[in-house]
């Protein structure tokens, strides 16, 4: 049997959230109430679960499955361009006015909590 692409990332979650709750394949086959061979299909990236099960396999081994945005998906990237454009020295000359913005508005902060 081969590996399927979209298994992959099912496989990787699965197996890491059996072994984090320090479960065998056939531990957690027991508690979920299913075979443990599709358990080992499924890690091995050869079977595709539905999400509901994958879902129940997860909550079996006490972990969750949540939806979050990808890593970079929604980032400005041109702030980014614009710094790298500068010089090294410049980079270091905005850090660290930044800071100190930074340190001068949690000083106000402070003194506004004191009136």
């Amino acid at each position: 049997m081969t590996e399927h692409p979209r298994a992959t990332q099912a496989a990787r979650l699965l197996r890491y959230a059996r072994r984090r709750a320090g479960l065998t394949q056939r531990a957690l086959a027991e508690r979920a109430g299913v075979p443990q061979p599709a358990i080992a299909r499924i890690e091995r990236g050869v079977l595709s679960p539905r999400l509901a099960t994958l879902s129940h396999l997860l909550d079996a081994a006490g972990a969750t499955l949540e939806v979050a945005p990808r890593a970079g998906i929604g980032v400005d990237r041109s702030l980014i361009r614009a710094s790298l454009e500068r010089t090294p020295e410049n980079r270091i000359l905005a850090a660290g006015a930044a800071g100190r913005n930074v340190g001068a508005l949690l000083e106000q902060a402070r003194r506004g909590r004191r009136h």
